[in-house]
C-alpha cells in the first residue's frame, strides 16, 4: 500500500482562524510537537507577509532536526516582475527552507478578476516562479488555488496551470478546494482525472465550508492523491481546514495508508491536547478519535456491551490514537459501570462489597444534591478515594477571600484574592489579581502552592461553566460550576455546587489542583 504524505499548515493556514494569534514561541513549540509526531512537512508561514514569520524562520534555522521539515509559503511572482527581481520571492529564498509551497491561480476567473492578467501571462507567472525556485535547489509544491471551481468553469485551463507547474519542475501539484464548496464525489472524480494525467504527484487541500473537508480529502486519496494538506485540529479561516487529526488515523487505520512512522499514531491525542493548549482553544469533546467523548459510554447496556465486545460501540481501540475509554458516571450507571470506572484508581474493589454499595448510594445522593459527575469524573474519583481513606490531603486551605471592583464605565472587572494554605507544618499566604474573582482565586491558589508543588505551574484553566439549578429560587438558587483544566498533556474536569457561586467555583478549583497532584504522585 502506498504511503500518504501529510502536510500540516497549522502555523500558516491555521493561524488565519478567528481568535488565534501565535507568538514566535508558540509556533516553535507547535512545530516541535508536529515534528515529534512525525509530520514530514510543516508549513510554517509566509516570510514575505510579516516580521513574526521572518523571525520564526531565522530562529528555526538553529534547530536542524526541526528546520529540515519546515516549508515556506508564498505566491507566484508579481505581475510585471521577474522572480529574481521580486522581493516576495527573495524573502522566500532567505527563509532558507529546503521546500517551498507556491500558490497560483488555477481558475480563469481568479486570474482575470483578481490578478488582472491574461491567461497566458498567468501560466508564465506559474512556470517562471516554479522554475526559479527549482533552479535555487528548492523542492517546490504548487498549490493550485481555486482549482475545483476553475475546473468546473474551464477544465482545460485549470489542467494547463498544473501542466505549467509540473513542466517547470514542481514535485507536487496540490488541488485546492479554496472556497470549501465542492462535494466529495466531485473532488474524487476530478482528482482521478488529474492523477491519470500527471501521475503520483497530486495532493489535496480542502476547506470546510460545507463540513466536507475531511470526506473530500479521504476521497481524493482513494482517487490517487499522494499528499494531504490540512491543519492539525481543523483550524483555519472561515469554517476551517481539513482536520488532520481525523484524516491521519482514518487513512492509516481504516485504509492501510501509512501516514506516520512506527508507533507515532499513539501520540495523536497527546499532541492534539498540547497544540490546543498553546492555541488557547477548547477541544470539542465530540472530535473524532481525540475528543474526550470519542470513546465515552453512559450507563446500562452500552457499558455492559462494550466490556463484552469493544466493537459494539467503538470503531477502533482508543489506545491506537492515545485516547482512552471513558465510562460516564450518573444515576444510570449502576454498580457495574461504577466499578469499571474506578478499577484503575481503586484496585481490588469488589462488586458485592459494602464499599461498592456505599459508593453507588453516594453517587446517587450527590447527584440528587446537584452534583453531576458525568463529565466531572476527576471530582468523583477524588471523592471516592477520600471516602475510602486512600488519598491523603496534599494541603489544607485555611482561608480564602476575594474582593471585586465594579464600575459601569470600566472595560474590565479587576478582582483580587487572598489564599492561605498549610502543607505539613508550613503555611503560605498569597494574593493575586485577575479578571474577575474566580480568575483571581485561581491565580492566588496556584501561586501559594507553587512553593510546595512546582508542577502546578503547568496547569491552566481552559473552560469554566456555571449552571443555575433552581431558577425558581432566584438569587438564592444553587449553582453548579464546572472547571476544565489542562497541564498541556492531559485535561480533566471538576465540579463544585453551592448557593454561593464563589464557593462552588473554589471547590471545583481545589479539586482541579488536587487531581493534578494526585496524578503526578501516581507516576
Amino acid at each position: 500500500m502506498r504511503s500518504v504524505e501529510i502536510f500540516d499548515s497549522t502555523l500558516r493556514d491555521g493561524a488565519q482562524s478567528a481568535g488565534i494569534s501565535f507568538s514566535v514561541e508558540d509556533k516553535l513549540h507547535i512545530a516541535r510537537a508536529l515534528a515529534r509526531l512525525g509530520i514530514p512537512y510543516i508549513e510554517a508561514g509566509n516570510p514575505a507577509s510579516n516580521p513574526k514569520d521572518i523571525e520564526f524562520f531565522l530562529r528555526a534555522q538553529k534547530i536542524p532536526e526541526l528546520f529540515s521539515r519546515l516549508v515556506a509559503f508564498g505566491s507566484t511572482h508579481r505581475r510585471g516582475n521577474r522572480p529574481q527581481e521580486d522581493p516576495l520571492c527573495q524573502r522566500l529564498l532567505e527563509a532558507g527552507t529546503g521546500c517551498v509551497c507556491i500558490f497560483g491561480k488555477s481558475s480563469k476567473i481568479q486570474a482575470s478578476r483578481v490578478l488582472g492578467v491574461s491567461m497566458e501571462e498567468n501560466l508564465s507567472m506559474i512556470a517562471d516562479t516554479v522554475r526559479f525556485f527549482c533552479s535555487r535547489g528548492r523542492q517546490v509544491f504548487y498549490d493550485a488555488e481555486h482549482f475545483f471551481d476553475g475546473y468546473h468553469d474551464d477544465p482545460a485551463y485549470s489542467l494547463a496551470t498544473l501542466r505549467a507547474a509540473r513542466e517547470a519542475g514542481a514535485q507536487r501539484l496540490i488541488l485546492c478546494d479554496t472556497n470549501g464548496g465542492s462535494f466529495p464525489e466531485d473532488i474524487a472524480a476530478i482528482t482521478r482525472k488529474a492523477a491519470g494525467e500527471f501521475g503520483d504527484c497530486i495532493g489535496i487541500h480542502c476547506h470546510d465550508d460545507m463540513g466536507c473537508a475531511v470526506a473530500g480529502s479521504l476521497m481524493a486519496v482513494e482517487a490517487g492523491a499522494v499528499q494531504v494538506q490540512g491543519t492539525f485540529l481543523g483550524y483555519g479561516e472561515r469554517c476551517g481546514n481539513a482536520n488532520l487529526s481525523a484524516i491521519i488515523p482514518s487513512l492509516q487505520l481504516k485504509r492501510g495508508y501509512p501516514c506516520l512512522p512506527g508507533e507515532q499514531l499513539r501520540r495523536l491525542t497527546k499532541t492534539a491536547r498540547y497544540i490546543a493548549g498553546i492555541s488557547n482553544f477548547i477541544l470539542p469533546p465530540q472530535l473524532p478519535y481525540i475528543g474526550s467523548s470519542a470513546f465515552a459510554h453512559k450507563g446500562g447496556m452500552h457499558i455492559d456491551a462494550v466490556q463484552k465486545y469493544s466493537g459494539s460501540f467503538e470503531h477502533i481501540d482508543p489506545a491506537l490514537v492515545g485516547n482512552e475509554r471513558d465510562l460516564l458516571l450518573s444515576e444510570q450507571s449502576g454498580r457495574t459501570g461504577l466499578l469499571l470506572k474506578l478499577s484503575a484508581a481503586v484496585p481490588g474493589l469488589q462488586r458485592d462489597s459494602s464499599e461498592a454499595a456505599e459508593l453507588v448510594e453516594l453517587l446517587k445522593r450527590m447527584e440528587y444534591e446537584g452534583y453531576q459527575f458525568e463529565s466531572a469524573t476527576a471530582s468523583f474519583e477524588l471523592l471516592v478515594l477520600r471516602r475510602l481513606g486512600r488519598l491523603q490531603p496534599f494541603y489544607q486551605v485555611e482561608l480564602f477571600r476575594s474582593i471585586g471592583e465594579q464600575s459601569d464605565e470600566a472595560h474590565t472587572r479587576p478582582s483580587s484574592a487572598t489564599v492561605k494554605v498549610r502543607v505539613g507544618n508550613k503555611t503560605e499566604i498569597t494574593a493575586d489579581e485577575g479578571d474577575g474573582p474566580v480568575n483571581a482565586l485561581d491565580r492566588a491558589l496556584r501561586k501559594a502552592l507553587e512553593a510546595f508543588y512546582p508542577a502546578v505551574r503547568q496547569m491552566r484553566l481552559t473552560d469554566y461553566k456555571v449552571r443555575v439549578m433552581e431558577p425558581q429560587n432566584a438569587t438564592a438558587a444553587k449553582v453548579r460550576v464546572f472547571i476544565e483544566s489542562s497541564d498541556g498533556e492531559n485535561s480533566w474536569t471538576t465540579v463544585g455546587v453551592s448557593t454561593d457561586i464563589i464557593n462552588a467555583s473554589f471547590r471545583a478549583l481545589t479539586d482541579a489542583v488536587d487531581y493534578k497532584l494526585y496524578c503526578d504522585a501516581r507516576k
